[in-house]
């Protein structure tokens, strides 16, 4: 009988061992901690807002400076109207003319055309005018009718050689036809008129006009020898 009543009572009794409480939990090993990780994650962040604080200081750091707003031909200075200013980021390592500067630069000749929309720097200009390698600059007294109306500097022309218009009527027999007319091909093709000044003593009606040409050295003396004859007639090249 006993031994019938102690089977009975374990009957009820499952095998499988009891969990621990939620109370009975095993400790957990305490977090490692890294300082040298924490220091750099620091740093970095102080580098990279002082990095941005750079860059926002030096997007601010602006200076006021000339940018040329007509074609300037080489051996020319700047003029008021010619420039504009205008608000651009400092940079030590281009030599902008500051705004301040400009009366200082009018005073000094472009090295070669500057063309509308540059921003001037100090290597564009020199205290006396240069020519091009090869080239060589060629004046001309041009009478109304030699020359294009609407001429001005930067133009592309050429110079064709004509019979003198000042030939004595004596003459005109044994020269038929010679008079204003040319005398050949151009003396020089795709000249760059580096100026043009009109005369000061001449009057409205004469249309005088002085300007000065670009040319291959080659070309230099055909020309002036045919400006010292006033045998010079200027054209626009076709597509200028």
């Amino acid at each position: 009988m006993k031994i019938q009543e102690r089977t009975g009572a374990g009957a009820g009794r499952s095998a499988v061992p009891a969990q621990p409480s939620v109370g009975d939990r095993l400790p957990t090993p305490p977090r490692e901690r890294k300082p040298a990780l924490a220091a750099l994650a620091v740093l970095l962040i102080l580098v990279g807002a002082l990095g941005a604080t750079m860059l926002v200081l030096q997007a601010g750091d602006r200076i006021e400076v000339v940018k040329v707003t007509k074609e300037v031909q080489a051996g020319e200075s700047l003029t008021d109207s010619d420039v504009t200013s205008v608000m651009v980021a400092k940079d030590d390592n281009i030599h902008y003319i500051e705004w301040a500067q400009l009366d200082t630069i009018k005073s000094y000749k472009a090295k070669s055309t500057l063309y509308a929309g540059t921003l001037a720097v100090g290597e564009m200009f020199a205290k006396k005018a240069s020519l091009p390698a090869g080239k060589a600059s060629v004046g001309l007294a041009l009478k109304e009718g030699t020359y294009p109306a609407d001429i001005k500097a930067g133009d592309i022309v050429s110079a064709y050689r004509v019979g003198s218009t000042g030939s004595g009527s004596s003459n005109a027999e044994g020269n038929s036809g010679s008079s204003g007319t040319s005398s050949g091909g151009a003396l020089v093709d795709n000249a760059r008129v580096n100026s043009v000044v009109a005369d000061d003593d001449a009057t409205v009606s004469t249309g005088n006009l002085s300007l000065t040409l670009l040319v291959d050295q080659a070309d230099a003396a055909a020309l002036a020898s045919a400006a010292a004859a006033n045998e010079v007639a200027i054209v626009h090249v076709p597509g200028n």
